[in-house]
């Protein structure tokens, strides 16, 4: 039967037992692809970036993703050979034949879809690529990317044709950073191609080292699609509960033992309030929007809460600055403690962290400001925020007038915050509510 994807002329596929592998970009989603990957084929992994290369090869990830004993036993010096190969150097890509990208799709300053690293990836790729070559995009976008922005780059720079001599596919990350139980293997793979024979392809790659298995989308598009949804559904979500959170607070009513009575109920879900930052739950809402925005269609519900969310770090230091005034303590030049600084607890990821929310809020009222993350990098938050952190209980300078629990780390659990008080009223307030109740001032 007559195969409209592909035309009788077409470049044949490449073969998954004689196929070298490329990941692009090594961060918090590339590097533990790439290590899977490795076990079962020749990879070459790629990151502009020398430093993180150079790191990767001494067996040092700074994302804790993987660990030191891992890297060392599959990192390879001869990209033909079962293995990983860690590179800078797009010489390496050539002899590969399926290409994965996974690079950061953050969004700009007005909240649009920032695509440019994506686009350099396509660039890097149509460098080098060959008739048969497969190349599937991880990297979080709005439906319709990969085919009508990534395929034409890969086109240009190639001078090669779409679904003739090279072929595409889709296959949503799912990382969730610092979660050591829903890991890459453990977490169900969408996969999708841009021709049935190129998503049984891509589909069988993915099934070779996912555990939990795959589920093959219909289109590209529905496999973009679904990755956008997953997150905007948190979002939505969240949102939900930090409104009420705040409405609760007018009612002097606990947040918190609110949402265990009705997390009582078999269907209620089981959602917190607090900040919503990193690289995909605060950002995947505003590339569905930009998208139904193209074709006419203004969100309301995702874009409220996008609102609501974004606008958590402002309301919990004004709550800070309220409690402080309520409690006799002067705003204005007073020392706050702001514990924790990077997204999510437990994890060094400090990508769109909205902790940055209350600093800068507070700053405004003339406050110093003082940050402690043990797990944060000193060197990556004051290149990305300017600003100065702690690593070390040590270095913390004194007392404190207020202290903000921003980040569940587990090392704040031992933490006896009455002994970084000022004096008795200080204000201790808990975003994360995990402190014990009569120790705190007030709480999200």
């Amino acid at each position: 039967m007559f195969d409209p994807f592909i035309s009788p002329s077409a470049a044949r596929l490449p073969q998954l037992h004689h196929t070298t592998i490329a990941v692009i970009g090594l961060g918090y989603v590339g590097l533990p692809l790439a290590v899977e990957l490795s076990t079962k084929y020749p990879v070459v992994g790629y990151d502009h970036s020398f430093n993180r290369i150079e790191e990767l090869k001494s067996g040092f990830d700074k994302t804790q993703e993987t660990s030191s004993e891992r890297l060392q036993a599959i990192t390879t010096h001869l990209p033909e050979e079962k293995g990983l190969l860690f590179t800078n150097d797009t010489g390496h890509l050539k002899i590969c034949t399926i290409y994965i990208v996974s690079v950061p799709t953050p969004t700009d300053k007005h909240n649009r879809p920032d695509l440019s690293l994506l686009i350099k990836a396509s660039e890097t790729i149509g460098a080098v690529l060959k008739p048969g070559d497969v190349v599937i995009y991880e990297s979080t976008v709005y439906p319709g990317v990969t085919e009508e922005i990534c395929v034409p780059v890969l086109e240009k720079i190639s001078g090669l044709k779409f679904n003739h001599h090279f072929y595409a596919g889709y296959s949503p990350e799912r990382i969730n950073p610092g979660d050591k139980v829903h890991t890459l293997t453990n977490i169900i793979k969408v996969t999708s191609g841009s021709t049935p024979e190129v998503a049984d392809l891509v589909d069988s790659l993915y099934k070779s080292i996912i555990i939990a298995g795959t589920h093959k989308a219909p289109s590209i598009k529905i496999a973009e699609a679904c990755k956008v949804i997953e997150n905007s559904q948190r979002d939505i979500n969240i949102a939900f509960v930090n409104e009420i959170a705040k409405i609760f607070c007018l009612l002097d009513i606990d947040t918190q033992a609110v949402l265990e009575a009705a997390g009582t109920k078999w269907n209620f879900l089981k959602f917190k309030p607090g900040l919503v930052g990193g690289h995909c739950t605060g950002v995947d809402p505003y590339y569905l929007a930009q998208k139904a925005q193209e074709v006419g269609y203004h969100p309301e519900i995702i874009l409220a809460g996008r609102r609501i969310n974004d606008g958590m770090g402002t309301y919990v230091a004004q709550e800070v600055v309220k409690l402080m005034i309520k409690n006799d303590i002067s705003v204005k030049q007073a020392n706050i403690l702001i514990l924790g600084f990077t997204f999510k607890e437990n994890c060094p990821d400090v990508r769109n962290t909205r902790v940055i929310d209350i600093i800068l809020t507070l700053q405004e009222y003339d406050t110093n400001c003082e940050v402690y993350d043990p797990w944060a990098d000193k060197k990556e938050v004051k290149h990305e925020y300017g600003l100065s952190i702690c690593n070390q209980y040590v270095e913390l300078k004194g007392s404190y007038d207020a202290i903000i629990l921003a980040v569940a780390h587990h090392e704040f659990l031992t933490f006896d915050l009455n002994l970084l008080k000022s004096k008795p009223q200080s204000v201790i307030y808990d975003i994360k509510s995990i402190l014990n109740k009569s120790l705190v001032n007030g709480r999200l």
